[in-house]
């Protein structure tokens, strides 16, 4: 299958890229002008990079490489400053550009990155049957784009199926989150401050994120499906196993800090529907931890 990536360099991106190419697809990339692709360094090879941006969709080029499938990832999304920024209207609105582009072009399968905080949050496991309320700008915009895309695809017969991430974690993410935060801390033995740890998360690696998304695509199937590990934990014993694993637990800081008011208490996902796919997770919290953690270790002797 010929598979155009938008958002290919981001961290989530260039696993599902390495993850499409695995398993034999052709790949494209839509990347803007400046970006130096570094997280794909290894592969530029094996794929071909169209540049330009949503804004200013290059359609000839996208046309003429007549992609049968799209994985769309590409959205605003700097830590600290996303989730109520106005730039996630004009993702929303490039993106439904794109969406009607490669309809037009006859590209028949779509996919789309949503978040479990499109969901209303209560302390049980999400179901993709849940009602939807989100609360911050970007939940908001990527809840626009699953319905108006969903209904845009039906009217032209493509497959349109959006997959909602919870929280992945592994090789490659931005050093600003929560596991690599600890993970670097501990590497240099500096003390790591952070909160009771009483909330619990659904962490799932990146690269069953990356397999989830495959599957969507390879099985075209449509609607909502969550993609998260269907196990999740406290952040107190997420961070107390990258200690302990570290051998360096004691310089975990829990109580340094109360925990944020607006986050909610639990956030799980019920990933039952895309197992009936034919999805596993490839990774447990510990073989996953212990991967990312090699991962890191590595870089800092490059």
């Amino acid at each position: 299958m010929r598979i155009l990536v938008t958002g290919a360099s981001g961290f989530i991106g260039a696993h599902c890229v390495r993850e499409f190419l695995g398993r034999g697809h052709e790949v494209a990339i839509l990347a803007v002008p400046e970006d130096p692709l570094s997280r794909l360094e290894n592969v530029l090879s094996r794929v071909k990079a169209i540049r330009g941006t949503l804004d200013e969709l290059p359609r000839g080029a996208i046309s003429d490489w007549q992609p049968e499938a799209c994985l769309h990832l590409a959205w605003y999304a700097e830590p600290g400053k996303y989730l109520d920024a106005e730039q996630n209207v004009d993702c929303l609105t490039g993106s439904l550009a794109l969406l009607r582009a490669l309809i037009a072009d006859g590209c028949k399968r779509f996919a789309g990155a949503g978040t479990c905080f499109e969901y209303e949050m209560r302390e049980s496991m999400l179901r993709e049957t849940d009602p939807a309320r989100p609360a911050t700008l970007y939940a908001a915009a990527k809840l626009s784009l699953c319905e108006t895309g969903q209904k845009l695809a039906l009217q032209k017969d493509t497959k349109f199926a959006w997959g909602r991430v919870f929280y992945p974690y592994g090789p490659q993410e931005d050093s600003r989150r929560a596991v690599p935060g600890v993970i670097g801390a501990l590497l240099d033995s500096r003390p790591f401050p952070a909160s009771s740890g009483e909330q619990v998360r659904d962490y799932v690696h990146v690269e069953d994120v990356a397999a989830g998304f495959a599957t969507l695509l390879e099985t075209g199937a449509e609607g909502v499906h969550n993609i998260s590990s269907g196990a999740p934990v406290s952040m107190r014993k997420l961070f107390t196993l990258i200690g302990e694993r570290l051998g360096k637990a004691e310089l975990i800081q829990f109580g340094a800090f109360p925990p944020r008011t607006y986050e909610p208490p639990f956030v799980g996902g019920d990933n039952a529907r895309l197992r009936a796919l034919g999805w596993k997770p490839r990774y447990t919290l510990d073989s996953g931890l212990a991967q990312t953690i090699d991962w890191w270790r590595a870089q800092r002797k490059r």
